[in-house]
């Protein structure tokens, strides 16, 4: 069963990686995943930046809250206690999640078992350090290490090709910021609130937050999260 898992993994990620559409590339994650008892899926761009963890989710699918409600993809995922223990993750793990007569309670566990939703959150590491995660999930799923290796191959495929697609090539004419500008971002890069970095910089939070807006605005990015990954990419900031 091992091997057959591996290798199914290893020629479901390469047919993803060939894909020509994001449609293909959900089918075949949707078709490999539920094999393993998967049935819920999310896929998004993340930054380790933590004004904003989530950049761009590009695939949300199932019944996350077990009961047919609608999900929300944007408030969702951004609220998840999942989402934002990946900030500490080096690797995929596992979660389990319950619900309570007033709240829902998710816990990081070695292994999940007992009743409600159980999952996977997979980190997607790359040259920028964190760039994106998936999150599987479903009830009765196999939570074996043999699954965790392949659904890692899995989501690293997917994540890969389906930025791209939607994305396009990382390529692009770098548009260069000023020596303010990236002051600024770098202190974000770092972690910094703006009310700090207007006390390191002697400027007022106000000058701070038009510098942010016009950093957005020449990036062409929707959130500083963004505008600090594309900098990163221009070769305007280090981290």
């Amino acid at each position: 069963m091992t091997g057959s898992v591996a290798g199914t993994a290893f020629t479901t990620a390469l047919t993803i990686l060939r894909a020509k559409t994001q449609d293909a590339v959900e089918d075949e994650v949707r078709s490999f995943g539920r094999k393993l008892g998967y049935d819920r899926f999310v896929l998004f761009a993340a930054s380790s930046a933590r004004e904003e963890i989530v950049d761009r989710i590009y695939w949300l699918e199932g019944d996350w809250f077990g009961d047919g409600r609608e999900v929300d993809a944007a408030s969702y995922v951004r609220r998840c206690p999942v989402t934002h223990h990946m900030l500490e993750a080096r690797e995929a793990f596992f979660w389990t999640k319950t619900s309570g007569a007033s709240e829902e309670c998710y816990r990081m566990v070695d292994t999940p078992h007992g009743e409600g939703i159980h999952g996977i959150q997979i980190p997607v590491f790359g040259p920028l350090g964190l760039e994106g995660a998936m999150s599987l999930g479903g009830i009765g799923i196999d939570a074996s290490v043999t699954a965790r290796l392949a659904l890692s191959m899995i989501a690293g495929a997917a994540f890969t090709k389906i930025r791209c697609l939607l994305d396009g090539p990382s390529e692009r004419i770098a548009i260069r910021l000023s020596k303010r500008e990236r002051e600024v971002l770098s202190w974000i890069a770092a972690g910094r609130r703006q009310v700090d970095i207007a006390a390191i910089l002697g400027l007022s939070e106000r000058t701070v937050e038009n510098h942010l807006r016009r950093i957005r605005k020449r990036l062409g990015a929707s959130t500083t999260a963004q505008a600090v990954r594309t900098a990163i990419q221009n070769g305007d900031i280090r981290i």
